[in-house]
């Protein structure tokens, strides 16, 4: 299968907020998204983990 599970790291209080899947053929390298997180109360970066 090619897409699989990417939990998504905030990068100011480097907590785990997020998951989602991105396809493995197309994206190769960890990617990074603006989501919100809870525990900073703003919208921050947030960068894929294993």
């Amino acid at each position: 299968m090619p897409r699989e599970l990417a939990i998504m790291a905030c990068t100011e209080c480097k907590r785990r907020n997020y998951t989602t899947t991105r396809n493995k053929r197309t994206q190769t390298n960890r990617f990074e998204m603006t989501k919100y997180c809870p525990n900073e109360r703003r919208r921050t970066v947030h960068k894929e983990v294993k």
